[in-house]
């Protein structure tokens, strides 16, 4: 009997810790599902979009090549399929913290600034998605601002790197 109490107590305390990433595979999917929607606002998912979602898939839920690409096709079925965003916003509500949340948000203004800048039913479906995940207005757009800034300077980078091969050349 001893045993078996001193196994619930770490159980305990695991599942009292805030989660900043969803472990489970429906919260995963319900992730997976919601970048999958805003990626594919106008039908069909771009190049841009495709290889970002996969990037962020992969790195946010340290999974391989194969568990990520099987969860994008998952995504891609459950978000055509579903009425609202309700659904998956009310899973990930239930086992993320704050910060769990406003990656969630962060990730979905990735997606859109993959390829260009979003339209209005692309930031309409992140606004919708915040609302839901009780993530502020301020707070959603200040996460749109970082990723903005964390495209510019990576494009500075780029721009920098070419530049400086073009004059060793």
């Amino acid at each position: 009997m001893f045993e078996a109490i001193k196994a619930l107590i770490p159980n305990l305390f695991e599942s009292a810790r805030p989660q900043t990433a969803a472990k489970g595979h429906s919260s995963r999917l319900a992730t997976a599902a919601l970048l999958t929607r805003v990626a594919t606002v106008h039908d069909e998912m771009s190049a841009g979009r495709r290889k970002k979602l996969y990037a962020l898939l992969k790195a946010a839920f340290q999974l391989d090549d194969l568990t990520v690409a099987q969860l994008i096709d998952q995504s891609a079925e459950a978000a055509r399929t579903a009425v609202d965003l309700y659904r998956f916003t009310r899973t990930l509500r239930e086992v993320l913290d704050d910060e769990g949340r406003y990656q969630t948000v962060r990730m979905m203004w990735e997606i859109v600034y993959a390829d260009g800048k979003p339209n209005e039913f692309e930031a309409n479906i992140i606004w919708r998605t915040a609302d839901l995940l009780e993530v502020s207005s301020r707070q959603r757009v200040a996460l749109r601002q970082l990723v903005l800034a964390d495209n510019a300077a990576v494009a500075l980078m780029s721009a920098t790197s070419e530049a400086s091969r073009s004059s060793q050349l």
